[in-house]
């Protein structure tokens, strides 16, 4: 008989619901994490957004530890495709602003399965292809999430919620407070090819970067047209365009590479931010270097060197909904720093959290965040700057 009540519902299984799911399950509590695709990671696997931007502050400082440090390590086990940082993994050189920061490329399916082995070892429940579609709410809580996948809708009753749904699906279902990336996205169009020399990360499209920070710089959009990625319609446009984009890109490419062949295409939309939760704090990219009291993590800026931030607690739940708490790309930031925040690293430090806080109490805005704090550095997390070395 399938089981139906969990300790903790983990909604989504992007890096960020797999760090939340991997914390709670560390903490002996009954663990679900429903998941959309047929696959763990997310825009980092399926996306094709292989990646794993930095955990140091590009000056020689380690800032993100935990889960976000053995993932990354997990990532490249059998080995990177690229960005393979001997200087922290292995020790050989330096680790000044002229080296390499602490990054990796790594191969999609591999970490995908890794990460399902995982999870799996510790216990939890995980069931693809579900789609958690509305949930019943009273007094301030979530009771239940309906779920659907080939068996049909399911109710499953739920202690606390861990919302790593990239587009913060369910703090929108229990009508918590949200707000939208209103920039919209631009269109990515990133594949994999192969050739004689192996096989390529090709990425066509910028990553999308808010107006304010804009210099020139970067490659002119693919087209002018922006998508909120939060309506079913315009996400089949996108990817439509994205597979055209693809196509219209390999065959320029083969014009002067002859033997190259697409490997891989990526399977859920390069979306990168959607819809956030309205936290009882909303971190600015302004506050670099800024001590918090309710710190549960450290994160960088991966388009630049220098910058650290302390990810208050408080940003990752809202008082209206006592037993729901965001992590990833859901958290409350500023427009300006979301694009800093909807990155592997930030999505593991706030998935840590969450999930930890999760197991600890259905009550968020109640919790005694000195002992959130407590279970966290027992687990690796450094929580304030002045703690680095």
């Amino acid at each position: 008989m399938e089981e139906k009540n969990y300790d903790v519902a983990v909604c989504g299984g992007g890096v960020a619901g797999i760090s939340a799911a991997l914390a709670a399950a560390r903490e002996g509590k009954k663990v679900a994490l429903f998941e959309k695709q047929y696959m763990l990671g997310g825009l980092g696997t399926a996306g094709l957004v292989t990646i794993y931007l930095p955990l140091c502050d590009g000056f020689g400082r380690q800032v993100s530890f935990g889960i976000a440090e053995e993932l990354l390590k997990l990532s490249v086990r059998y080995g990177a495709e690229d960005k393979y940082p001997e200087n922290w993994l292995d020790g050989i050189g330096t680790r000044t602003e002229r080296d390499k920061r602490y990054e990796v490329q790594y191969n999609a399916q591999v970490f995908a399965i890794l990460a399902e082995q995982l999870l799996l070892e510790n216990g939890v429940d995980l069931l693809y292809g579900s789609y958690v579609v509305g949930v019943t709410a009273a007094g301030g809580r979530i009771k239940s999430l309906f779920v659907e996948n080939k068996s049909g809708r399911t109710e499953y009753t739920v202690r606390s919620v861990v919302d790593a749904t990239g587009d913060c699906d369910i703090a929108r279902f229990a009508e918590a407070p949200t707000d939208t990336f209103r920039q919209g996205n631009v269109l990515a169009a990133w594949y994999y090819y192969a050739n004689k020399e192996g096989n390529h990360l090709q990425m066509v499209g910028a990553s999308d970067i808010p107006e304010e920070e804009k210099d020139g710089s970067e490659d002119p959009p693919l087209t002018n047209r922006r998508f909120t990625g939060l309506d079913g319609r315009e996400l089949s446009e996108m990817t439509v365009l994205s597979h055209k984009t693809t196509l219209d890109h390999w065959l320029k490419k083969r014009k002067t590479d002859p033997d190259a062949v697409i490997s891989s295409i990526a399977t859920t939309p390069q979306i990168r931010m959607t819809r956030k939760i309205v936290g009882e704090y909303t971190l600015a990219h302004t506050e670099e270097h800024k001590y918090f009291e309710d710190s549960i993590g450290l994160v960088s800026n991966w388009k630049k060197r220098g910058p650290v931030y302390e990810v208050p607690y408080r940003t990752l739940y809202s008082k209206s909904v006592k037993n729901l708490i965001a992590a990833g790309r859901c958290t409350s930031v500023n427009e300006t720093l979301w694009d800093v925040m909807r990155v592997i690293p930030c999505c593991v430090v706030t998935g840590q959290a969450a999930g930890t806080a999760a197991a600890m109490t259905d009550d968020f805005p109640n919790l005694d965040v000195a002992e959130l704090q407590k279970k966290l550095r027992r687990n690796g997390v450094v929580l304030h700057e002045t703690e680095l070395s």
